[in-house]
């Protein structure tokens, strides 16, 4: 029997991926179905609903499930859930379909049929409703009233803008997904499905695993996070995000990089997994932090790193709002619907010239004069602009690897600073 955490929903891990004669036949008939484009986030979610990322979910939400995510963490059925995963599709497109009718979920950038999806809602989304959704979903503590976020946000966060430009309408129901894109093979040995880091979970004999996530190059804080988990549980899953990152961000195949080269140099390889997941990232903070974890949960992690601004942007988040959220969500009483993996909450992590080694508010006493007080965003911007990177940021090998990827750049974003990057 296995010792791991249950996936998340309290029905084990529900696939919709197929497989072998069902998949070819599936085929088959999406070749004859309507076929409706998605977008590059709906593709990402639709492959997590696939492979049983987003258990207990088997397809796009309903109206009444948006809304119960969006005011109270819940799908219509009780079941916890932090973050919309809707299907969004033009007017055309919405006045083209029946509810009750099959299409096939088409992807215009690989140029592929994802998923057939039998029609159970379709429903209008208007400007009001989206602008709802962002402030339920992306407004934190960084902003202190609507007007506040609305002033920045449609301009500054990302998670908004892309809300904001999603079609006007809904469709939703069960899926079947016929592919995992270019995943399986552009992240070959890194890309993992659910049952899969299970799997090595259990022939390594873990029951006690900590998620690490990553969209970001790995320095020391997050090397830091790690060993401070690895102490306290029988391993670590550093996992990164492969699907599409905001402008300016470092490619997923670089951090893979950097990632390989700090656990062969700083690690004992035997305590640490690392894998890739397929998402877009949504920059909704606090939110994601709660998503992170379900879906950690279904990849059999029992507890995830929450530090500082965790899946922050800008300054729209308390620095500690993704640690404390975890304190404030609902804890539904129907077995298995409530979230069971927990936070391991950390404190802002640096090193400190004083302590002589990495350390955190909570164990180190020196001032910030003492301190390497930097993020991923300021050592992107250093690296974009060839700037020196300030002595035990980063490990020389990680270090190397991204001064040759931003060397061979020729279109350069620019790149924003908060008070979070320079510590403040």
């Amino acid at each position: 029997m296995s010792t791991l955490i249950p996936p998340h929903g309290g029905k084990g891990l529900t696939v919709c991926l197929l497989e072998g004669a069902e998949l070819a036949a599936e085929k088959e008939k999406a070749k004859g179905l309507k076929q409706v484009p998605i977008s590059p986030r709906v593709k990402g979610d639709l492959i997590m609903i696939g492979i049983g990322g987003f258990s207990p979910l088997t397809g796009f939400m309903t109206k009444a499930d948006w809304k119960g995510v969006c005011d109270d963490f819940l799908l219509s059925d009780g079941t916890f859930w932090p973050v919309p995963v809707t299907l969004d599709v033009s007017k055309e497109d919405a006045d083209a379909v029946e509810v009750g009718q099959e299409i096939a979920l088409f992807d215009p950038e690989g140029q592929e049929i994802m998923a057939t999806m039998k029609v159970t809602e379709k429903y209008a989304m208007t400007e009001a409703e989206k602008r709802y959704e962002c402030e339920k979903i992306f407004m934190g503590e960084g902003t202190k009233t609507t007007e506040e976020f609305w002033k920045v946000a449609e301009e500054d966060h990302p998670g908004v803008q892309m809300v904001m430009k999603q079609k006007g309408y809904n469709l939703a129901g069960p899926v079947k997904v016929l592919s995992e894109g270019e995943y399986p093979t552009r992240y070959a040995g890194i890309y993992m499905r659910p049952a899969e880091s299970r799997k090595i979970f259990e022939e390594r004999g873990w029951s006690e695993i900590a998620a690490l996530q990553l969209r970001n190059p790995m320095h020391r804080s997050h090397e830091y996070l790690c060993k401070i988990a690895v102490e306290v549980c029988d391993g670590v899953f550093i996992h990164s995000l492969v699907g599409n990152l905001k402008p300016g961000d470092i490619p997923a195949k670089v951090r893979v990089k950097c990632i390989d080269a700090l656990v062969k140099n700083y690690f004992v390889e035997k305590f640490v997994l690392q894998g890739g997941y397929p998402l877009d990232m949504r920059y909704a903070g606090p939110r994601e932090a709660l998503l992170h974890a379900t879906f950690r949960q279904n990849y059999g992690c029992s507890r995830m790193i929450i530090g500082r601004d965790h899946a922050g942007v800008g300054d729209f988040y308390g620095m500690f709002e993704a640690q404390t959220i975890f304190d404030k969500i609902p804890k539904p009483a129907e077995p298995g619907k409530a979230l069971l993996c927990t936070p391991l909450k950390i404190d802002w992590t640096f090193y400190c010239h004083k302590c002589d080694g990495m350390a955190s508010l909570r164990t180190c006493p020196h001032g910030k004069e003492d301190r390497v007080l930097l993020s991923g965003t300021m050592l992107r911007k250093l690296l974009s602009e060839g700037g020196e990177i300030p002595d035990h940021f980063g490990r020389d090998e990680v270090l190397e690897i991204l001064r040759e990827y931003y060397q061979g750049l020729t279109e350069k974003v620019e790149i924003k600073l908060h008070g979070a990057a320079t510590g403040q």
